[in-house]
């Protein structure tokens, strides 16, 4: 008896994950394309980056954006101390086009982290009607800023944000990266359908109005948040400005890594910060999770037929991948691999959760921050 209730119990719990992933993507889609036709006035738009050792791929990035095309740009670059090639590189296509705007930390103040100050520096300098914050290694195409200035301006919201999208290079990362969109899916539509307490920002691509940013406090406000791209989001929307989110895929390439294992590795300084470094709530995900999913792969051997809902209801999470994998162009057999890679998402959280503790705060940039701090700093 008691079997069949567990069995029952994660067949139940497999079935409303999923059926509240088939319900919150039908506000998911792809970022719809600016009409034809060239505007009188081009949108002025300030992007800001924050560098640190970007020197592999940030002319590349640089090059992406100078080639936007339906709005004016001026790229304002923040070298974040770097110590390899990336200030030499920011120079030289600084000389080559006046639109680069390098600008340079040498240090980092007390108080902040290396990012949020960066991204701080570069919007104090901005000069655009629009801000957009985007990470050093994303490759954005020519039309993806006007198309989201003319979502925003055609929704009246003063934030768009578009998730990040990679380039699949292994199906097992596919797989993961569909799972880590279906995990967005309540957020993303949380936003688009106005909810009075969502809130979303994705650091490939954060774009605000000027003023909307300069009025809620921008970075000021998130000097020691770890999340502070999700959490520009919650600033925005406590200052009572709206969002709209789209799946970015390959119209925001950013560079994620090529396996499960560098994805994990990635999201080692973020899972724990999202949980707000709650201890608990990290071990019962962690743990717990990836014990439930166990029960659904031994449920059909068990020769039970509660068992076999368990197992079913696993192979179920197929169905909003493979939705999210049309809409991103992507072949549905990263899709069937989901059920599979799950697990390495929990695993991911108690990684992140057993690292931080282990070192007693979170390494980035080059800087250590305490774990006491990061909690007292981070904004909730």
């Amino acid at each position: 008896m008691w079997l069949t209730i567990l069995f029952a119990g994660i067949a139940a719990g497999f079935a409303l994950m999923t059926a509240g992933a088939l319900f919150h993507l039908r506000w998911a889609h792809r970022l719809p394309r600016r009409p034809a036709g060239d505007p009188e006035t081009l949108p002025r738009v300030s992007v800001v980056l924050a560098a640190r050792d970007e020197q592999a791929r940030i002319e590349n990035t640089v090059r992406h954006l100078l080639a936007q095309q339906g709005v004016a740009v001026e790229i304002i670059v923040v070298d974040d101390r770097s110590t390899d090639g990336t200030a030499e590189i920011l120079r030289r296509l600084a000389d080559k086009d006046a639109r680069v705007k390098p600008r340079r930390v040498e240090t980092l103040p007390d108080g902040w982290l290396g990012k949020c100050h960066a991204c701080h520096v570069g919007a104090s300098a901005a000069t655009g009607e629009w801000i957009l914050f985007t990470d050093a290694d994303c490759w954005i195409k020519p039309d993806v800023i006007a198309s989201a200035v003319a979502a925003a301006e055609r929704e009246e919201v003063q934030h768009v944000t578009l998730t990040p999208g990679i380039a699949p290079e292994t199906a097992g990362a596919a797989a993961w990266h569909l799972i880590f969109l279906m995990s967005l899916a309540d957020w993303i539509s949380g936003v688009n359908r106005d909810r009075p307490k969502r809130f979303l920002g994705m650091g490939a691509f954060n774009l605000v109005r000027a003023p909307a940013y300069r009025a809620s406090g921008g970075y000021e406000a998130l000097r020691l948040t770890v999340l502070d791209d999700v959490k520009l989001g919650l600033v925005l929307r406590r200052a009572g400005h709206r969002t709209r989110a789209f799946l970015g895929g390959s119209d925001v390439e950013c560079h994620w890594g090529a396996t499960v294992r560098d994805m994990i590795h990635i999201m080692e300084k973020n899972y724990f910060a999202a949980l707000e470094y709650r201890t608990s709530a990290a071990l019962v995900l962690g743990l717990g999770a990836p014990l439930v999913w166990l029960g659904a792969v031994v449920g059909p051997f068990t020769g039970t037929s509660a068992g076999a809902a368990a197992g079913v209801a696993l192979t179920s999470l197929m169905l909003p991948t493979a939705m999210l994998a049309r809409r991103l162009g992507w072949p549905w057999r990263f899709a069937a691999l989901t059920p599979l890679v799950f697990p390495a998402l929990f695993y991911a959280v108690l990684k992140s959760t057993v690292v931080t503790l282990r070192q007693g705060g979170v390494r980035w940039r080059g800087t250590f921050y305490s774990l006491n701090r990061l909690r007292a700093g981070t904004l909730r």
